[in-house]
């Protein structure tokens, strides 16, 4: 078992703004995708200049940022390659997240001195391919998600002591095995393994027999629908002590493609339950349904274990549609700090509330409150009772301190 003190959360950034909230809401670590070389094409990334704000921000703070470079590259991928390599180098980052073994010895040239973690998109799936990896140079590896806690607890008793086991714990499941997927590129031209997945996973499906073209026949189990291939969310926030004692140190969030609110939700549910196992596994216990309910007020599909207990059957997945369960709408963040002598603190609108209505404020640290919101106005002091504008600044009034970067949220009435 690993020591107490060794655990990390780590979490998704896919943009500057999601980085500040992973950080502020409890994560120890973030990864981060530049622009180029990434398994998130369509995530916003990190310019230079960014990645650099961001690893400062991260820094000051005592948190980590790693760089991803997971794709399975192509010849002319290896184009300017190294010098992309010594640019995240010395912008400060702290590791470098890779899958291809071409990929990694670049880097292992280019940037000996750089923490090289291995993406589960390598296949991680036995401690003798954990054990290359390291006798290369690797001194991370994130296990693959389809191994249970005891395959991955004993490729922990099996491995050198200074290499860590990263594991994911929560987030969207990928259908294909260890994320390698063929579909996309087949189906839309969209390679999933160079960071352009179009998710065909999620969509909907019928057959159609040779000699009939045109005749659609549906897809059924029990008459439930047709998303064969659509997978149930993995959520471990019930399980800490497991995953614990399996071995895994870096407790993998998945979610670059996800809202800051989505960020912020999942960060804090999960850096409580940790530290709340820590400090006394009794607490932990009876505040179980607590941490499920805080989750659960991000956007998200049906919960499974996935394959950490045993390999899922058919309930694993949804066959009715591929939306999400959508009970909190995120309103707004706090974008200044709390006026103690007008009670306004200044507000960057993201959906429509209005005066008279009950929100919901989660701060980064400590509990949530409630409140009905009373008071609004524009930037310029103008009285308004609702805020229909995307990403409106506005006055509102708060009956207690707030921060900024504290979110807003209210029942969401799409339930």
């Amino acid at each position: 078992m690993i020591g107490k003190n060794k655990l990390e959360l780590l979490a998704p950034a896919g943009d500057l703004e999601k980085l500040k909230i992973a950080v502020l809401y409890g994560a120890d670590a973030v990864y981060i995708g530049g622009e180029a070389y990434g398994l998130r094409a369509k995530a916003k990334n990190f310019t230079k200049e960014k990645m650099a704000e961001g690893i400062a921000f991260a820094h000051e703070r005592g948190k980590k940022v790693y760089v991803t470079a997971n794709i399975y590259a192509h010849n002319q991928d290896f184009v300017g390659m190294a010098d992309y390599f010594k640019e995240v180098e010395a912008l400060g980052a702290d590791g470098l997240l890779i899958s291809d073994l071409g990929v990694f010895a670049v880097a292992r040239e280019a940037v000996p001195n750089m923490e090289i973690h291995i993406s589960t998109q390598a296949n991680n799936t036995n401690f003798e391919s954990a054990k290359m990896w390291y006798q290369l140079g690797a001194r991370r590896v994130v296990v693959a998600r389809e191994l249970s806690l005891g395959e991955i607890k004993e490729i922990r008793e099996k491995i050198p002591e200074d290499m860590d086991i990263e594991a994911f714990v929560h987030g969207a499941m990928c259908i294909s095995y260890s994320g390698r997927c063929l579909l996309s590129n087949y189906m839309a031209g969209r390679d999933a393994n160079k960071g352009a997945c179009a998710h065909p996973c999620r969509w909907k499906y019928h057959l159609v027999e040779e000699s009939r073209p045109g005749e659609y026949m549906p897809i059924e189990e029990n008459e439930r629908g047709t998303y064969i291939y659509n997978s149930k969310d993995l959520c471990m926030i019930t399980h800490i002590p497991d995953l614990i004692a399996a071995g895994i140190q870096s407790f993998k969030i998945e979610g670059r493609m996800k809202t800051p609110f989505y960020v912020g939700t999942v960060v804090k549910a999960y850096r409580e339950a940790i530290d709340d196992y820590l400090k006394d596994p009794a607490l932990y216990e009876k505040k179980l349904p607590y941490y499920l309910e805080e989750i659960s007020k991000a956007s998200h599909r049906d919960y499974t274990t996935a394959f950490y207990y045993g390999k899922p059957d058919g309930d694993e997945q949804v066959y009715t549609n591929n939306s999400y369960i959508r009970e909190y709408d995120f309103i707004g963040m706090v974008e200044s700090q709390w006026n103690e002598e007008t009670g306004l603190a200044k507000v960057m609108q993201r959906n429509k509330f209005s005066v008279g209505e009950e929100i919901e404020v989660m701060p980064a640290v400590g509990e949530s409150f409630s409140m009905v919101v009373e008071e609004m106005y524009t930037e310029d002091g103008a009285v308004v009772d609702s805020a229909p504008h995307p990403q409106q600044m506005l006055w509102v009034k708060f009956p207690k301190p707030v921060k900024t970067y504290d979110m807003l949220r209210k029942k969401s009435s799409q339930q």
